[in-house]
């Protein structure tokens, strides 16, 4: 059921697809756009923001990998920070945007090794995947894992700023706009291909229900297979990029966008964040998640745990892309005023509430689940949960983006709104991380062992102790339960604090957000 990373419920993915939508649209000329003579370049975007999402999207799939193979939720909590590089993408963006190779080309001296890079890690991950990942007589090698795929992340997420800058000038004047639906689209279609399209193919079970005459042991693809075949595709298209593809620099931004050098723009950095406005917004954005995190961190792993196959869990994703299309026009409607913000404030209740039915469907899954069959209903209810929730995370999401797009400074659109995005992403990301982290800690178990009555399996050493005696680690109380109750108790906490906080930024004078203070002419 989830649509990315390893979670049933994150809008952090979508934020990070479509980040780049109002900055870039906030340069977009007045003029009509004529896409004629630019097809090619468009094209080429497209492609480079696809690209852009397969390590994404094969990021995701090794989660529910390691959930099979039996790792704590500790060690899930490890391997999740392979998704923070694109929330701190902020801070090596200025020397991407300033450091370059005249000769060769501004986006090109960063586009081609970058790129290189992530086909070479590609291949070098594709031959030790499946030893790092553990079978029945290893355990998965979490640390070697966690860095590998961040580095790939990071790399994914330096060739992210390269290819946003480039989409300013390599399209013209009046087709800027276009690069901002071929960043979301792009991006969304190479997480697809990655992750939902990547766990279809892999499964043996929906290869022979679906795309086999005669039943087989394994899916078409393995993981190793289809990490070498992207690493060919990344070093054959940079390798055409580098030849083919002039790297022209023309200046596209808005004549009232002051250009800055890698001091300058860390400087103004500091500057938006010493603002009071900003400080009240950094502080409402990085606790306004928690109580989503449970939900969103952990959800789709108790129900692999729960036995729902994770492959029909990404495959959910497939009936969501229509609703995900249309569910930012229609809320757009409504985020077009002054407070856009009352609609982010109107959709937590519903999204909090979201997290209380998300851990009911978890208790409820083992009961309907008979000798390793999930039945179709089950999955029309997961379906119709997840389309409610679709709801609320777009109410949320257009509304965030209206709002930075109203508070930005237009001197600095661009370095402000990422400053913000950056924020909103991490906001997300690191009550995720702690929330995985805690499970193991707040679940209570028991051995069924009746000589260890006081083994409560809270360490190797006692679950070995209870293994050994014929006995069994039972769960008495599930921390993910706990979670989600606290999750719930605080989000509706921050509510009433929040609500008041958020009004008082929506009602503060334009001149409280501006970072450049231009003299009278």
């Amino acid at each position: 059921m989830s649509t990315r990373r390893r979670n049933l419920v994150s809008d952090e993915y979508t934020a990070n697809a479509e980040e780049g939508q109002v900055s870039m649209s906030s340069n977009k000329s007045e003029q009509t756009s004529n896409i004629k003579g630019d097809e090619l370049n468009i094209a080429i975007l497209f492609f480079l923001y696809l690209l852009q999402g397969i390590p994404l999207g094969l990021s995701s799939a090794i989660p529910m990998y390691l959930q099979n193979r039996g790792v704590s939720y500790r060690q899930q909590a490890e391997f999740s920070f392979v998704n923070w590089p694109f929330s701190l993408k902020l801070l090596w963006a200025p020397i991407v945007d300033s450091w370059y190779s005249a000769r060769f080309g501004r986006r090109k001296s960063w586009l081609v090794p970058t790129q290189y890079l992530i086909g070479l890690f590609m291949m070098f991950l594709s031959r030790n995947v499946d030893t790092w990942l553990g079978d029945s007589s290893s355990t998965p090698s979490i640390g070697l894992l966690t860095f590998f795929f961040f580095c790939l992340n990071f790399l994914a997420a330096t060739q992210d700023i390269v290819v946003d800058g480039w989409a300013l000038t390599m399209l013209k004047r009046c087709n800027v706009g276009h690069a901002s639906t071929c960043n979301s689209v792009g991006q969304t279609a190479g997480y697809f291909l990655g992750y939902v399209v990547f766990m279809g193919l892999e499964s043996a079970e929906f290869c022979n229900t679906y795309l086999r005459s005669t039943p087989e042991p394994k899916g078409l693809i393995t993981l190793p297979g289809y990490l070498y075949f992207w690493a060919i595709v990344f070093l054959v298209t940079t390798s055409l990029v580098a030849v083919l593809k002039h790297d022209v620099e023309v200046d596209h931004h808005e004549e009232n966008e002051i250009s800055l050098d890698v001091k300058q723009t860390y400087v103004l950095l500091w500057n938006i964040v010493k603002l009071p406005a900003i400080r009240t917004t950094i502080l409402v954005l990085l606790t306004c998640k928690i109580g989503f995190s449970a939900c969103d961190a952990v959800t789709s792993l108790k129900l692999v745990d729960a036995g729902v196959p994770k492959e029909k869990l990404a495959m959910l994703a497939l009936p969501m892309v229509p609703l995900q299309i249309i569910l930012p026009l229609i809320i757009s409607k409504y985020t077009a005023g002054s407070k856009p913000m009352s609609i982010y404030i109107a959709a937590i209740p519903y999204r909090l509430l979201f997290g209380l039915i998300a851990a009911f469907v978890v208790w409820i899954t083992p009961s309907l689940i008979v000798d390793g069959v999930v039945p179709m209903y089950y999955y029309i209810i997961l379906l119709c949960i997840y389309a409610f929730h679709q709801v609320t995370l777009y109410s949320m999401f257009v509304a965030v983006m209206a709002f930075f797009a109203r508070v930005s400074d237009p001197a600095v659109g661009g370095t402000y709104m990422t400053l913000l995005n950056t924020l909103s992403n991490l906001g997300g990301n690191w009550p995720a991380t702690l929330a995985l982290w805690l499970v193991d800690s707040l679940t209570y178990k028991e051995c069924t062992a009746t000589t260890l009555l006081d083994n409560t399996c809270s360490s190797t050493t006692e679950i070995n102790e209870c293994t050994s005696a014929g006995g069994s680690c039972s769960i008495r109380l599930d921390g993910y339960y706990i979670e989600s109750l606290v999750c719930f108790v605080f989000g509706w906490l921050w509510l009433q604090w929040g609500r008041n906080k958020i009004n008082l930024l929506q009602n503060k004078k334009e001149s409280e957000w501006k970072v450049v203070r231009r003299r009278p002419s």
